[in-house]
């Protein structure tokens, strides 16, 4: 592991949240099955009166955390978009009825916590959208991408499946964080093939695991360590198919706001000549200022 990516031992600590998403149809798509959401979650507990030493007490305790999901519906007619949205509301619906939040990975024992309760989410939800699939023969095949980000000050945890990515940037490297499940990604790990020979390039919108169509697939889980002037970036392939890593890294370094990237973002993917769903998701992180 790069001690300069994944330094899981740094120390725990708040970071400031600049926050942008769009979503665009495209030009030839008949309707859009990207989906996305930005949530803001959190504990507070403010002091609002009281003769205790003023050493003993904080003045107010508050943790936030941010959770960033895309989703990339897959099936004929609606079916692609019912997924999306239902994969997305479901895990809303999940995380919501978690009886005790984890809110702060300073314990080992929490980011286990975390890391197993991302997996086990996932696989419910695949496992509600096969029973919707199944119930319903204008839903048969459907499924969705989904890529979730979930950060607690510094710390960043990842679940994924399919072929929408997750993206770092930190200084002037842009890395991807979570891996393609496609038949494209599957010749390059085997070790047949490198990413621009004909064959993965034709084979890279063949999935190999989706969310309602998982199977024995397990979807990846990740934690990272964030850190100030770091950008996260979570985007379907409406994006990636037709601007290269490099662009998109520059677009995110020179961008004023995150807001205005995403939307730069878009527009260089539909000048590329894109006729996808175009989706993305930002957070660029900063350490907050004193006060």
């Amino acid at each position: 592991m790069n001690d300069e990516w994944d330094d899981l031992n740094a120390t725990w600590a708040p970071l400031d949240v600049d926050l942008g998403a769009i979503s665009h149809q495209g030009y030839v798509r008949e309707n859009n099955e990207d989906r996305y959401l930005v949530m803001r979650f959190g504990r507070s507990l403010d002091n609002l009166a009281t003769n205790l030493d003023e050493n003993f007490l904080e003045k107010s305790y508050g943790i936030t955390g941010y959770g960033l999901l895309v989703a990339d519906g897959l099936g004929g007619m609606a079916a692609g978009e019912i997924a999306s949205n239902l994969a997305i509301a479901k895990l809303v619906e999940l995380i919501v009825e978690t009886p005790d939040w984890v809110l702060a990975l300073k314990k080992n024992k929490d980011v286990r916590t975390v890391l197993q309760r991302m997996s086990e989410r996932f696989v419910h939800i695949d496992k509600i959208l096969r029973e919707e699939a199944q119930a319903d023969a204008a839903l048969q095949g459907m499924g969705t991408t989904l890529t979730v980000a979930g950060t607690l000050g510094n710390d960043l945890v990842l679940g994924h499946v399919g072929d929408s990515r997750a993206y770092l940037l930190r200084g002037a490297s842009l890395r991807q964080l979570t891996k393609d499940h496609t038949l494209a990604q599957a010749l390059i790990d085997a070790g047949v093939a490198n990413y621009d020979d004909p064959a993965p390039r034709s084979m890279r919108h063949v999935l190999t695991a989706a969310i309602g169509s998982l199977g024995e697939r397990e979807p990846q889980v990740d934690r990272f360590i964030l850190r100030s002037g770091d950008q996260l970036l979570l985007c379907t392939d409406g994006l990636t198919e037709v601007v290269e890593d490099q662009l998109i890294a520059e677009v995110l370094r020179e961008a004023s706001s995150a807001q205005r990237a995403c939307q730069n973002l878009v527009d260089l993917a539909l000048s590329g000549g894109e006729t996808d769903n175009i989706t993305l998701v930002l957070a660029r992180f900063v350490t907050p200022l004193a006060t």
